[in-house]
C-alpha cells in the first residue's frame, strides 16, 4: 500500500528545493558561454581590418563565427526543450499527487476544500509552476555561472572593468530582492483571491435554481461582479511589481555597460591609461570587453523578466501543498478491493466506540450488537453523531481497530478495501450528477449492463419514471427529478452492489412527504432482504418497519471541579 504522505512530502520537497539544477540547464549555461569565443572572433577579425590584414584570416574568421553560431541555437533549443518538458512532467506529476492525496481525504472531513477552490490550484494556478521551472530556473543558473565567467574573462583584460561590473552587479540583486518580497505576498494574494472566486462561482452555479427561486440572481451577480473587480485588482497588482523589477534592473545594467563604455573609450583616447594589466589595450581588446559587458547584464535582465514566475510559482506550490494536507484520511484509501468478494449478510459488532463531532464526543461510547441480516434503526438526538457512526461503519473515517468488528474480525488498515467492496453507504443528501441515468446509477462500476440497471430502477420504484429514459441526461445536483425520485437514484445505486452485505443508510426519509416517505421504506425494505440494515433516522414509522431501534445515549457533560 502506498504511504498517504507522499503526496504532501512530494509538494515539501519541491518547494524546498527551488533551486536544484534543472535538466537542460546546462545547455543554457553552454550556449551563453559560448557567446565568448564567439565575440572574441568578432573583436579579432575588427583587429585584423584596423591592422590592415582583414583578409589574411577572414574566410576562418567567418566560419568559426557561423559554427559557434549554429552550435549556440542548437545548445539554446535543445535546452529550452528539456526544460520545458521536464517542467510539464513535474506539474504532471504534482497534479496527480495532489489529487491522490485528496482522492485519500475522508468525505466526512469537513475542512476538505470547496470543488471550486481545488479545481483552480489543480487546472490554472499550477500552470504557474511550469514558467517557474523552465524560465527562472534556468536564469537563475546562467546568472550563477555565467556572470561569474564573463568577470573572470573581463578581468583578464581589464582589471578596472571588471571592478565597475562587480560595483554594479550586487545592486540589482539587493532591489530586486526587496521587490521581490512584494511580489511574492502580492502573487499569494492573487491565488488566494482567485481560489475563492472560483468556488464561490461553482458554489452558485450548483444552487442556481434556488437563488432564482429566492430572487437573488441581482444580488449574486453584484457580489461576483465586485469579486471580479477585487481579482482585476489584484492582478494589476502584480503586473506593476513584475514591471518595476524589470526597470529596475534596466537602470542599473544600462548604468554598468555606460560606465564600461566610457572607461573603454577614454582609455583608447588615452585620457584613462590605467585599468590595464600592461600596456594600453588594443582595439580588439578593448571591443571584446565592450561586447561582454551587455552580456554579463543578459543573465540578469534574464532573471528579472521572469521574476515574477518564481512569486506566482512558489504560490502555485504552497496551494498544491494545502491541497495535499490530510486532517481525516480515508483508510486504505488508494489499496485495490480484492477480486472475489462475498456477498453474504454482515454481523456489526462495536466495542466502546468513540462518536466525537467537532472533536468532542457526542455520544456515549457505542456498544452495537447486529446479527447478520438484521434491519435495525438507529435513534439519537439531532447532531448527535449517527451520521458519523454510519460513516465509521462505512470506513468513510478512521476507527481504533479494536472498537469495531466486522463478521466477528477486528479490522486493520489492509482490511478496508474488502470489507468497503462489501457494504453500501447512502448519505443524506445523495448527489446526482450530471448526465443520463445509467450513468448515475451504475457509477463507473465494472460489468454493469443496461438490464441490471433497469433491474435496480425498477427495485427502487422509478420504473414508470425513469426506466423510460435511461439514456436521458439529468441535471447536475439532481435538476429535473423530485426529493422522492433521488432518494429512490440512490437506492437504485445500492441495489446494483451485489456483493453489498451491509447497508448503511442515512435519514432516508427525511424532507420527504409523508406518502413518497412511505413508499421509500417500503422499497427500502423490500430492497434490503437478506442483507444487514442499518438506518440513521428521526421516522418513528420507519423505526417501526425495522426489527428493532437502538437508541444511542449522549455523552455525559464534564462537571466543573
Amino acid at each position: 500500500m502506498q504511504n498517504i504522505d507522499t503526496p504532501q512530502a512530494a509538494c515539501a520537497s519541491a518547494q524546498h528545493r527551488p533551486n536544484s539544477a534543472q535538466p537542460g540547464s546546462g545547455w543554457l549555461v553552454l550556449a551563453s558561454l559560448l557567446w565568448l569565443p564567439q565575440a572574441g572572433v568578432i573583436a579579432w577579425a575588427v583587429q585584423c581590418f584596423a591592422a590592415g590584414q582583414a583578409l589574411d584570416y577572414l574566410a576562418i574568421q567567418v566560419a568559426a563565427v557561423m559554427l559557434l553560431g549554429i552550435v549556440r541555437a542548437l545548445c539554446e533549443g535543445r535546452g529550452v526543450r528539456v526544460t520545458y518538458v521536464h517542467a510539464r512532467a513535474r506539474v504532471s506529476s504534482l497534479r496527480a499527487q495532489t489529487l491522490q492525496a485528496l482522492a485519500q481525504t475522508s468525505p466526512m472531513d469537513r475542512t476538505r476544500p470547496a470543488s471550486g477552490l481545488a479545481a483552480s490550484a489543480l487546472a490554472e494556478q499550477a500552470e504557474a509552476i511550469v514558467p517557474w521551472l523552465s524560465r527562472y530556473q534556468p536564469a537563475m543558473w546562467r546568472v550563477r555561472v555565467v556572470s561569474p565567467i564573463i568577470v573572470l574573462a573581463v578581468a583578464t583584460q581589464s582589471w578596472l572593468a571588471a571592478l565597475i561590473l562587480l560595483f554594479c552587479a550586487p545592486l540589482i540583486p539587493l532591489f530586486m530582492a526587496i521587490v521581490g518580497w512584494r511580489a511574492k505576498a502580492a502573487s499569494e494574494a492573487h491565488m488566494v483571491e482567485l481560489g475563492q472566486m472560483n468556488a464561490f462561482l461553482l458554489d452558485r452555479l450548483r444552487g442556481l435554481s434556488t437563488l432564482r427561486a429566492l430572487h437573488a440572481v441581482p444580488h449574486t451577480a453584484s457580489r461576483l461582479r465586485a469579486q471580479a473587480q477585487s481579482l482585476c485588482e489584484r492582478t494589476m497588482r502584480v503586473l506593476r511589481i513584475a514591471f518595476l523589477s524589470s526597470a529596475v534592473l534596466e537602470l542599473f545594467s544600462a548604468l554598468g555597460v555606460a560606465m564600461v563604455a566610457m572607461y573603454v573609450g577614454f582609455h583608447l583616447l588615452g585620457n584613462l591609461p590605467f585599468g590595464a594589466w600592461g600596456d594600453k589595450l588594443s582595439l580588439g581588446q578593448a571591443l571584446w570587453v565592450l561586447m561582454l559587458a551587455p552580456s554579463f547584464f543578459d543573465p540578469l535582465r534574464e532573471l528579472s523578466a521572469v521574476w515574477h514566475d518564481r512569486a506566482a510559482g512558489q504560490a502555485a506550490m504552497e496551494g498544491l501543498q494545502a491541497l495535499s494536507q490530510k486532517n481525516l484520511p480515508l483508510p486504505a484509501a488508494l489499496a485495490p478491493a480484492p477480486d472475489t468478494v462475498s456477498a453474504d449478510a454482515i454481523r456489526v459488532d462495536t466495542c466502546n466506540l468513540l462518536i466525537t463531532v467537532d472533536g468532542q464526543a457526542a455520544l456515549a461510547p457505542v456498544n452495537l450488537h447486529v446479527d447478520a441480516g438484521e434491519h435495525v434503526a438507529i435513534w439519537a438526538p439531532s447532531g448527535a453523531g449517527k451520521s458519523v457512526l454510519l460513516a465509521q461503519l462505512a470506513g468513510l473515517l478512521p476507527v481504533a481497530p479494536e472498537q469495531l468488528m466486522l463478521d466477528g474480525q477486528i479490522l486493520h488498515t489492509s482490511d478496508w478495501p474488502a470489507m468497503r467492496a462489501r457494504t453500501a453507504w447512502m448519505g443524506q443528501q445523495a448527489h446526482v450528477f450530471a448526465g443520463s441515468v445509467s450513468r448515475n446509477v451504475q457509477l463507473g462500476r465494472e460489468g454493469v449492463n443496461a438490464q441490471a440497471v433497469e433491474h435496480a430502477l425498477t427495485q427502487a420504484g422509478l420504473d414508470q419514471a425513469l426506466v423510460q429514459r435511461q439514456g436521458s441526461s439529468l441535471g447536475e445536483a439532481g435538476q429535473g427529478l423530485s426529493g422522492g425520485e433521488a432518494v429512490r437514484l440512490a437506492l437504485a445505486r445500492m441495489a446494483i452492489h451485489q456483493h453489498a452485505g451491509l447497508w448503511l443508510v442515512d435519514e432516508p426519509t427525511a424532507h420527504l412527504d409523508p406518502a413518497t416517505a412511505l413508499q421509500v421504506m417500503h422499497s427500502l425494505r423490500r430492497m434490503a432482504k437478506g442483507k444487514t440494515l442499518i438506518v440513521a433516522t428521526h421516522d418513528a414509522v420507519l423505526a417501526a418497519l425495522m426489527d428493532r431501534t437502538i437508541y444511542l445515549e449522549a455523552a455525559m457533560p464534564k462537571v466543573l471541579a
